[in-house]
């Protein structure tokens, strides 16, 4: 039996006859709205320093964390917004989403259109800011893998008709990704992809296959680019000479500051490493600094609220298909997968367990594509969880039927 129809099967995942309850999550709620407020206090932190050095010079010591802000309300207003969407919209339009998203990736790599930033072509320019339209392909992958597991639900133990058109599309996207390059939001939409494939009921051999085929595929980038090589490397023996300068510089100054932490940190603003020592602190390496400030105390409590993100996804999406609405659940589950294994790379590469590769910290990171996103994403969990309560009370939630194409 597959993992839907378990799931689908299983009673302990409704609770009958509750008629008084909120409309949303509340624990859910906090851990969102606690991850995003820390973010801004860390990213003020990490950032305040920066205009001190000559590469920020002319930008002010307040500028990274007011366009924190601003990219943070702008991201709750688009969250209201897609909080109010019923989630048979996302189920009906996620191909063409799909395909908005793999055209804006393509446009990203055209000459005067995508911007080059130290080598990697991933931004569009939009007015004052730039968008990442690699960012926007997370949130797309999770809608078009979740409706095409549910459409295809009868083709998943088929290779021609059930596996093949999905690893077609992600091949194409993997490609676009890497061209980039963008290797980190690869191996997300990866994970994205793959994780509901197999919560989906994919075939089991198809599915280790398929995960032997991405091993495989990715020693073979790191084999064939010298500098992915050199970063393995550099991570095996980070404090050797001939690394320690060089390409493991980011990780020793971030291991450095989360030593100096120990168990309660230094204190919030007293950190040393965000001087000019630690790159990208208010971004990649923004747990380098929460290490360093609070301590493994700060670093537990943000583990915590992700493990509650987490958590809640994954027991949301079993009652939406245990209510015979997969699409909604796979949907709540991928966003489970997408936060928890970005937030486990993040934390990974900061603390060495990783080799050093540029992910952001979901709701906590700098960066303006990436916290809009993340609060879309966290919308379209919020709905679901809205839509299987409202069915718990009785209450009629449109589902379009199922579509094939």
């Amino acid at each position: 039996m597959s993992v839907l129809g378990e799931l689908r099967s299983s009673v302990s995942a409704v609770k009958p006859g509750r008629t008084t309850m909120r409309n949303y999550d509340l624990l859910l709620g906090v851990a969102v709205s606690t991850l995003l407020l820390f973010g801004l206090i860390m990213v003020f932190s990490a950032s305040i320093a920066l205009a001190d050095g000559p590469k920020y010079a002319n930008l002010g010591r307040y500028y990274f964390v007011l366009r924190h802000a601003i990219y943070i309300a702008i991201g709750i207003f688009l969250f209201s917004l897609t909080v109010a969407v019923p989630m048979s919209f996302w189920e009906k339009y996620a191909f063409r989403i799909f395909l908005f998203a793999s055209v804006l990736l393509v446009l990203v790599l055209v000459p005067f259109i995508g911007r080059e930033v130290n080598g990697a072509s991933r931004w569009l320019p939009i007015g004052p800011v730039n968008f990442q339209p690699s960012e926007l392909m997370k949130v797309a992958m999770l809608l078009f893998a979740a409706d095409y597991t549910v459409r295809k639900q009868k083709y998943m133990q088929n290779l021609a008709r059930g596996f093949a058109p999905m690893a077609v599309a992600l091949i194409m996207v993997a490609v676009l990704l890497l061209l980039e390059p963008d290797l980190g939001a690869f191996m997300v939409t990866v994970a994205i992809t793959v994780g509901i494939l197999f919560l989906g009921g994919i075939n089991l051999g198809l599915f280790v296959a398929a995960i032997g085929a991405l091993v495989v595929f990715f020693v073979l980038m790191i084999i064939l680019a010298p500098w992915r090589l050199g970063r393995i490397m550099a991570y095996l023996e980070p404090f050797h000479e001939s690394n320690v300068q060089s390409s493991a510089y980011q990780l020793v100054h971030s291991l450095i500051a989360i030593g100096r932490g120990e168990w309660f940190g230094v204190g919030l603003g007293s950190s040393i490493e965000k001087l000019h020592y630690l790159p990208e602190a208010h971004t990649d390496f923004i747990m380098a600094v929460v290490g360093e400030e609070l301590g493994f105390v700060g670093i537990l409590f943000v583990i915590v609220l992700f493990f509650i993100i987490v958590k809640k996804s994954f027991e949301i999406g079993r009652s939406a298909i245990a209510m015979d609405r997969e699409f909604n659940g796979l949907v709540a589950q991928g966003v489970g997968i997408w936060f928890g294994v970005q937030a486990f790379i993040n934390l990974g590469v900061c603390l060495g367990l990783l080799p050093t590769k540029g992910l952001t910290l979901p709701l906590v990171s700098y960066g303006g594509s990436s916290i809009v996103m993340n609060l879309i994403a966290i919308a379209m969990l919020m709905r679901v969880d809205y839509e299987v309560r409202q069915m718990m009370r009785g209450q009629h939630v449109s589902n379009e039927n199922k579509r094939s194409y």
